[in-house]
């Protein structure tokens, strides 16, 4: 299915949604959806520091949520919309669901997977691609992530 620029935006906003509630954590604010057929199937946002559990990343747990709705490990027809370019684990997850599309807000230069460090989703020798899109609603999502670490920077300095 192809999604128009303001189906994508919806989407974006409701993965920046799930972002603000781990920023009430006290998380990293990212968060994700994934569509079908142009609704939301499943939801996720970082819980790493809360669950105390290091796969517990956004794209992890809409993925198991989106798989447990599908009844199938498989999520071909799916499309990940997500605040934060995933990490190599997120990446990995991504093509072996056999996702579709993910639709990056914000590339990271660190640790992103998807094509700023390395690209996972489209290795040679992979039996599944996923396509990329990014920038959708990048500035929102760059400057919530700017934001939250330079609140946690100014926090550690008080301290």
């Amino acid at each position: 299915m192809i999604l128009t620029d303001s189906e994508k935006i919806k989407f974006m906003k409701a993965a920046i949604k799930q972002a603000d509630k781990a920023r009430a954590l006290g998380e990293v604010p990212i968060g994700c959806v994934i569509v079908k057929d142009g609704k939301i199937i499943a939801r996720g946002y970082n819980r790493r520091t809360h669950d105390h559990q290091v796969l517990a990343h956004a794209e992890i747990i809409a993925i198991k949520k989106a798989c447990k709705k599908e009844g199938d490990w498989r999520l071909e027809g799916c499309e990940m919309f997500v605040t934060l370019e995933p990490c190599q684990m997120c990446a990995g997850a991504l093509v072996q669901c056999r996702i579709d599309k993910v639709t990056i807000g914000a590339m990271n230069k660190k640790a992103g997977s998807c094509g700023s460090v390395i690209n996972l989703l489209n290795m040679p020798g992979f039996n599944h691609k996923v396509e990329i899109e990014e920038g959708i609603m990048g500035d929102e999502c760059s400057k919530m992530l700017s934001d939250f670490f330079k609140d946690l920077r100014n926090s550690k300095k008080q301290d």
